[in-house]
């Protein structure tokens, strides 16, 4: 059977040759196509039983094209660019590859913080970690990653996730939180790291973050979708002393840039995964997940029903 590696960010060469070794082992046959046009990923999906991708879109219009398919790994842990309720209607299984960026998104996140709250290494005084308090909302494979390396600055942490049982965090040395009011309004810094769903959306909203101490920063390595932007934007024309930095522009990220030079960071795309470790780990690990699930099924990371 066919696979199909279909990535407008294409992979590290030396993570596409390992996923060529993963597929040709399984008796599969890989389909290269880096960097394609609408048109040429519609047409490459026409015989293939598997696909792997980044950060393309995979739609309606995909899943009617690609007649054979049976399984869709993305290549890292946000999976929105894949519409869901079309694959499971079309009989697909979709896989994320939790776990395997984590690493670097989180590096990325205390890069950027420390890049911001020391002015830019513009030569004026800016401010240290040790001992300042730091905000997980959700507390997931990014998360704890966040909160291992801050523990090597001495920050004070805590983090907020529905889904971890208190007595995880605390054996992590983390202190559970259980609102998000509560998390906001008592940490100097937030670190972002919730899905975009529908429930999520627009929801970290001007209230919320107006909710951030004196000098707050909000850092966001998650998805844009889950900023209310005109709220955030708001909150910064209100507040003087909040921040904002995300690995994910805004759309009004040029009007902030503008009003807000100093207070706002933001990478030129979205950096997150964007290391040869990263890349290896998230392209390797879809290409055993592919072969797998077409070999007996598995579905472990499903996240379509």
């Amino acid at each position: 059977m066919k696979i199909l590696v279909a990535t407008e960010k294409p992979f590290a060469p030396v993570a596409v040759q390992g996923i060529k070794e993963v597929i040709e082992e399984g008796g599969h046959e890989l389909v290269l196509l880096e960097k394609g046009t609408r048109d040429d990923l519609l047409k490459a999906v026409a015989d293939v039983a598997g696909l792997i991708v980044r950060s393309d879109k995979i739609d309606k219009e995909v899943f009617d094209a690609a007649k054979e398919l049976k399984v869709v790994v993305r290549a890292g842990a946000g999976y929105d660019n894949i519409d869901l309720a079309e694959a499971t209607a079309h009989g697909v299984c979709v896989m994320n590859t939790p776990g395997q960026n984590a690493n670097a998104v989180a590096e990325l996140v205390m890069g950027m913080l420390v890049t911001l709250i020391r002015n830019r290494y513009n030569g004026t005084s800016g401010t240290e970690l040790l001992n300042k308090t730091l905000g997980i909302h959700a507390y997931g494979a990014v998360g704890r990653n966040v909160a291992r390396i801050a523990k090597g600055f001495g920050m004070k942490i805590s983090a907020l996730d529905p889904w971890v049982k208190d007595e995880v965090m605390i054996a992590d040395g983390i202190q559970p939180v259980h609102s998000v009011e509560e998390l906001y309004k008592n940490n100097q810094f937030v670190s972002l790291h919730i899905p975009a769903t529908p429930e999520t959306r627009g929801s970290v909203n001007k209230a919320l973050i107006e909710l951030l101490p004196k000098k707050g920063v909000l850092v966001n390595a998650a998805r844009k979708e889950v900023i209310d932007e005109q709220g955030l934007a708001d909150a910064l024309a209100d507040r003087d002393d909040i921040r904002y930095i995300a690995d994910v522009k805004p759309d009004n990220a040029a009007e902030l840039e503008e009003k807000y030079p100093e207070r706002v960071l933001f990478t030129p795309k979205k950096m997150g995964a964007q290391t040869a470790e990263a890349n290896i780990n998230a392209g390797l690990a879809a290409a055993r997940q592919v072969v797998a699930h077409l070999k007996d099924g598995f579905n472990r990371f499903q996240v379509n029903k």
